[in-house]
């Protein structure tokens, strides 16, 4: 399928054949007939992207600090080429569109394929022959509204959530300043509630777009003057900011149009340096606005499908949308007037060239089109029509060339830390053939394919799990997808490397037991990485020949993590404690030489920030070693993320960030520093060997199990008070 893609590190807007996406649980995949070009927002992004790095700098300082903190912890070159790694990354632009569902994934009751859509939401609503888009973000099409019209269902919800925080009521005069889109949708909006409306705007002819709307309107010269005319003197109700321009002035205006005790809402993109005297003096109520209404931002709702009781919350994002909608139909919002511009989808970057000013020409909607006429589309004809997904999804791309002499990899899972860090470790083996890799959205997997050179890209893992030159499947991809994957690829004959964790739950755990029994002749790995670091190496030398326990404290700094990050999510990303405790306890592990037999676990008090995300492990080995794990996330993020300290026999080593290691011991003190090198090639490089020799696992399959049950103990620890609790062992062996 076509795709609108923004590359932040080049500036280009190019339109790319990528993989028609894969609908899951929750979502819907939407054939788009039309979609709108937001003026607003998405010439920020393509205007960031055109700057240059210093510019990006500056436009962006908090990306800037984050920079400058793991140049701190990592080194400069890392840091750099990880803030490069992400700028490569492509963007989907745009997030609202409208079109028919062509296929459902579980649980969307209510829809039907060959159904006419609203769709709503950056990352699912883009610019693209195919949206996948999850249940709250879509909203039935009445049989009255054409599918351009209903492009501008996202920023009509907008407008409609700002003009809700406003508590505008039947008969108020309400002024609204700036009627470009949003502006002119708004004042619509508002008329249609049985609001009086003043429109104000510095462009005549959005002046005269207003009036012939029927809605009144004057020049920003007059504004002051008209509103005390159509106020009678008393002042605005309610003041709606609809401007996009970083000047004050639009937040000035508003205040002296206001009545006292008014309300005043932010609904456009404007500077907020409000001034304190007459904010005061009239005591005005200011808002900011946004997006489109309660459950924005939230994966629970957005993502995960959980409305909010309508009981509770009257007009969520989802009831924003069909409200809109409705108007439309009813005629009381008319957006076809406001178009001004249409462009087939493979034309998309002149759209940005108006946008972004290179072509100086007058704009207000910007329609991209899609190769069918709205009225020409039928349900009946949408629905006879081949679903995309039922085909494999491989699109082959001319980018390398198979070799039977090499250890063929296919690879599920695209997002960042694959490409940022897996995958160019990939890239630079040579004993390693790089054939297909998936990703659901398909956008990423051909990013990935592109940049390091996979033979194909698809949307379906299935094709990676089922293709017959591929002798190793890597899992990269969300937590709780892991065990599920490694079962089925190991039933379908592969080698296994799964990202960490192995499993969120025993009984995911079990099930891969259960599959590597049946296929002992496989080799299934977990990318516990660290054990296989330069610096781990000579630290295990270090203690090889020891003959009493040892003690070990690894301090983590892991870092603050937002409340809605899915890494919290048990059911998701399992928690901290299980999706990255367990890099720590496999490190110990691998220097115990065995996994625990029983852990204490204690946290601190969450506060309503954490998540259970500062706690501090205390595991017991056979040997009678001890360790402790100190994972926090309360500390500053600039500072060393990790230090680990070992004693035994006489003997000191302290690892600091695998970048320095000192060594104390029979009289001696060595220290060795180097480059950050957390292993992940060696890990490769050792699995690779493996699977070539028939040899045993690179990783003990004791430890694997053994040291995602010590997670699953933990979480009984901190159940238990903090009581020591048993690590459950079992029999692995193939």
């Amino acid at each position: 399928m076509r795709q609108l893609i923004q590359n932040l590190k080049t500036g280009e807007t190019t339109v790319e054949e990528v993989p028609v996406p894969l609908p899951r649980r929750g979502q819907a995949l939407v054939r788009v007939a039309a979609s709108l070009v937001s003026a607003g927002t998405e010439r920020m992004v393509v205007e960031f992207a055109e700057k240059s790095l210093l510019g990006k700098a500056r436009a962006r300082p908090d990306l800037l600090r984050q920079v400058i903190e793991k140049m701190q912890r990592e080194g400069v070159l890392p840091a750099v080429q990880a803030a490069l790694q992400r700028l490569d990354q492509p963007v989907a632009l745009g997030y609202s569109s409208a079109g028919i569902i062509e296929a459902l994934g579980e649980d969307m009751e209510g829809f039907h394929t060959g159904q006419r859509v609203a769709c709503a939401g950056g990352g699912y609503a883009v610019h693209a022959d195919y949206n996948l888009v999850p249940r709250h973000l879509l909203t039935p099409l009445p049989d009255a509204v054409d599918f351009e019209s209903a492009a501008f269902t996202t920023l009509g919800a907008i407008a409609m959530h700002g003009f809700r925080l406003s508590q505008a009521q039947l008969g108020e005069r309400v002024a609204v300043i700036g009627l470009g889109l949003l502006g002119l949708l708004t004042a619509q909006i508002a008329a249609a509630a049985g609001c009086r409306v003043l429109g104000i705007d510095i462009n005549p002819r959005r002046v005269a777009l207003a009036a012939a709307l029927g809605i009144n309107a004057c020049p920003r010269a007059q504004a002051e003057e008209t509103a005390q005319a159509f106020t009678a003197a008393r002042g605005c109700d309610v003041v709606l900011i609809c401007a996009d321009t970083p000047s004050n002035d639009p937040v000035e205006l508003a205040a002296r149009l206001a009545r006292d005790r008014a309300h005043v809402v932010a609904i456009g993109a404007v500077g907020l340096n409000l001034p304190r005297k007459p904010y005061y003096e009239k005591e005005l109520t200011f808002i900011n606005s946004r997006s489109y209404g309660p459950g924005r931002y939230d994966p629970a709702y957005e993502e995960q499908g959980h409305d909010y009781p309508i009981g509770y919350v009257r007009w969520t994002e989802g009831r924003n949308l069909q409200a809109v909608v409705e108007l439309m139909a009813a005629g009381q919002l008319q957006v076809r007037p406001l178009i001004t511009h249409r462009f087939p989808i493979e034309q998309a970057p002149q759209a940005y060239d108006l946008l972004t000013g290179r072509k100086q020409e007058e704009f207000l909607g910007i329609v991209l089109t899609y190769g069918q006429e709205n009225e020409a589309v039928s349900i009946a004809a949408s629905s006879s029509r081949q679903s995309p997904v039922a085909a494999p999804g491989v699109r082959p791309l001319p980018l390398a060339q198979r070799s039977s002499s090499r250890l063929s990899v296919g690879v599920i899972g695209a997002g960042l830390f694959a490409c940022s860090t897996l995958l160019p470790v990939l890239a630079t083996l040579k004993d390693i053939q790089r054939v297909g890799i998936a990703s659901s959205g398909g956008l990423h997997a051909q990013y990935a394919a592109r940049r390091f050179r996979f033979s194909y890209a698809c949307a379906d893992e299935n094709a990676i799990l089922h293709d017959p030159d591929i002798r190793l499947v890597a899992i990269l991809t969300r937590h709780d997808s892991h065990a599920g994957l490694v079962v089925r690829a190991l039933q379908a004959g592969k080698h296994v490397f799964v990202e960490k964790p192995l499993a969120i739950t025993e009984e995911q755990l079990q099930q891969v037991e259960e599959a590597l029994r049946q296929h002992p002749a496989l080799v299934l790995t977990v990318g516990f990485n660290r054990r296989f670091a330069p610096l781990a190496q000579r630290l295990a030398e270090f203690f090889a020949a020891r003959r009493e326990p040892l003690f070990a404290h690894y301090r983590v700094n892991a870092g603050y993590l937002p409340p809605t990050h899915w890494l919290h999510d048990p059911q998701q990303g399992g928690g901290r404690l299980i999706g990255e405790g367990c890099h720590f306890i496999d490190f110990l592990t691998f220097l115990v030489g065995a996994p625990p037999q029983r852990v204490s676990a204690h946290s601190l008090p969450d506060n309503g920030r954490y998540h259970q995300d500062n706690f501090s492990l205390t595991l017991t080995f056979p040997d009678g070693s001890l360790g402790v794990v100190d994972y926090l996330a309360n500390g500053d993020k600039s500072f060393p993320k990790e230090r680990l300290e070992v004693f035994c026999g006489g003997r000191i080593a302290v690892l600091d960030d695998f970048r320095r290691l000192e060594m104390v011991g029979d009289g001696r003190h060595k220290v060795t520093h180097g480059r950050q090198d957390k292993g992940w090639r060696a890990e490769w490089l050792a699995l690779t060997r493996a699977i070539a020799a028939d040899a045993q696992p690179t990783i003990p399959y004791d430890h694997l199990f053994g040291v995602t049950r010590a997670t699953f103990a933990a979480l009984a620890s901190f159940r238990q008070q903090g009581a020591p609790v048993a690590v459950r062992q079992r029999d692995v062996a193939p």
